[in-house]
């Protein structure tokens, strides 16, 4: 079998109830497959060079130093980025390394194949998803791309009867959404059983 690499962009550990439950260690993984107006981590994107290889091995070697932590607390490691489901495999093998006592979380966009979300739901505790906005006009004008994929894979999680596996992002995107819309957009996650929602607005960081 062809080893697993994927590109680290960044590894921050000790972080507490920001990325899930307890003491996590939050793993960025480069590339992504939107282009959002104003990406909160840039660096995952192109080619620079800013980023580091791992293999599963050498990424559970570098992060079971905080398996205490994870432990006593609940907590575990969270794979963000970038786009984290652009990797299931190494992700299951990961999983393979740690066994069942670490929590192991994603924060995802969703906006990949159906098949690495029903790759990667068997193997991970809680789905932090940043849904940007259900109206599809308004996901294509923020992050240049449609979200039939994002709706087919919240779909998937509702069949399976995971959504309270998930906590639901529903920001506020200065210049593309209102209140109105983000009260849409709960509605219709609702309407299909997701009812843990994290409203917010983001801090715009002009480029």
């Amino acid at each position: 079998m062809e080893k697993q690499l994927a590109k680290i962009i960044g590894i921050a550990r000790h972080r507490l109830s920001t990325d899930g439950d307890g003491v996590t260690t939050l793993v960025a993984f480069h590339g992504c497959p939107l282009h959002c107006r104003y990406c909160l981590n840039p660096q995952s994107l192109g080619d620079s060079g800013r980023f580091r290889e791992y293999s599963p091995e050498q990424l559970y070697a570098e992060t079971r130093i905080d398996e205490l932590y994870f432990i006593a607390t609940n907590g575990g490691v969270t794979f963000g980025g970038g786009e984290p489901c652009l990797r299931p495999q190494f992700i299951r093998e990961f999983r393979e390394l740690c066994g069942d006592g670490w929590q192991l979380n994603l924060e995802t966009s969703l906006n990949v194949p159906t098949a690495n979300i029903e790759a990667l739901l068997p193997v991970v505790n809680t789905l932090i998803v940043d849904i940007k906005d259900m109206n599809p006009d308004i996901y294509r004008n923020y992050t240049g791309h449609n979200n039939a994929l994002v709706l087919e894979n919240l779909s998937l999680i509702a069949e399976t009867e995971r959504q309270s596996d998930c906590i639901v992002r529903i920001p506020l995107i200065p210049g593309y959404n209102t209140d109105a819309d983000r009260e849409n957009s709960r509605k219709a996650l609702k309407a299909i059983g997701f009812t843990r929602v994290d409203l917010f607005t983001y801090q715009i960081r002009k480029h």
